[in-house]
């Protein structure tokens, strides 16, 4: 089985971070409380935090139609969603026809657009959306379509996912909002989580992206947040200077958009956040021991 458990490919995708997330988790005694992602995306931090039993309820925002359609489903509608995993057929004319479904979601219930959100990261290259489908449409490439679908692993996934329903929230707002208005409600033992889309080639990777004015007007927002938090983001000089004030380092990470490469990132945390003083990531724990040399 996969070490991965969320269904989703990301490109940057932090489920490799999860040990480090939990690590801080248990830093801070906040074990068995509630944890929130304002860009979920493919969750897999969050997801791992909940299958493993660190948190005891994730809190999910993602405002792309897509992804909160397919977590809505899979959790709602689990049984169903895995009838569709199960017999979907890997050509290039359905594979159109969830690139159509997906272009339109005003116009289809929540579990069509979900699984076509699904269906394409899967059979996308990279799991890119709005990349080509792996092995070009004529499938003449290495390696074909149905390179990563892996139905009974897919399925395996998504069922462990779908039993833990009750301790799962899913909301399609705007992250700001998100941010604001429901992070407020959620109670003082939690934890949030941000990984907003990356400042350079943002318009590559995500159906949504920012321009640098939207990424200014998000620091100010998580600068004022009340309970604990962590920002990751690629490094860019003007995301440097929006988090000037708070605590940092640069770490990496390998990304796998088109081909695997490292790639460097950089994590800001809130002020009363408690760091440990190792961590089993290598690049983090070295990024630690440096980080407490300087102050």
């Amino acid at each position: 089985m996969s070490r991965y458990k969320t269904p989703l490919r990301y490109p940057g995708g932090k489920q490799k971070l999860a040990p480090f997330i939990e690590e801080i988790i248990e830093e801070n005694s906040l074990d068995g409380g509630d944890y929130a992602e304002p860009y979920a995306g493919g969750a897999g931090v969050a997801i791992e935090l909940l299958l493993r039993g660190t948190v005891g309820h994730i809190h999910l925002n993602d405002s792309c139609d897509g992804v909160y359609a397919f977590w809505h489903s899979i959790i709602r509608n689990t049984e169903a969603f895995c009838r569709r995993v199960s017999g979907a057929s890997l050509t290039i004319k359905e594979w159109q026809r969830q690139k159509e479904i997906l272009s339109r979601p005003k116009e289809f219930d929540l579990l069509d657009v979900g699984f076509s959100m699904f269906y394409l990261n899967r059979c996308n290259r990279s799991g890119i959306i709005s990349a080509g489908v792996i092995g070009g449409l004529n499938q003449s490439g290495r390696w074909k379509m149905d390179a990563r679908f892996s139905r009974n692993n897919l399925i395996t996934r998504i069922e462990a996912i779908g039993a833990k329903a009750e301790s799962i929230s899913i909301m399609n707002w705007d992250a700001e909002r998100f941010l604001k208005k429901y992070l407020p409600l959620l109670p003082k033992k939690s934890l949030i989580y941000c990984d907003p889309p990356y400042f350079h080639k943002a318009e590559r990777l995500y159906l949504n992206h920012y321009h640098a004015a939207d990424h200014a007007r998000l620091a100010k927002v998580i600068l004022k947040l009340r309970q604990p938090w962590l920002v990751s983001y690629d490094t860019a000089r003007e995301i440097l200077d929006y988090y000037s004030e708070q605590r940092s380092f640069d770490y990496t990470l390998q990304y796998n958009a088109a081909k695997a490469y490292l790639g460097s990132e950089v994590f800001f945390f809130s002020g009363r956040l408690k760091l440990p003083a190792r961590s089993s990531i290598e690049s983090i724990d070295i990024a630690l021991q440096n980080l407490s040399l300087r102050s």
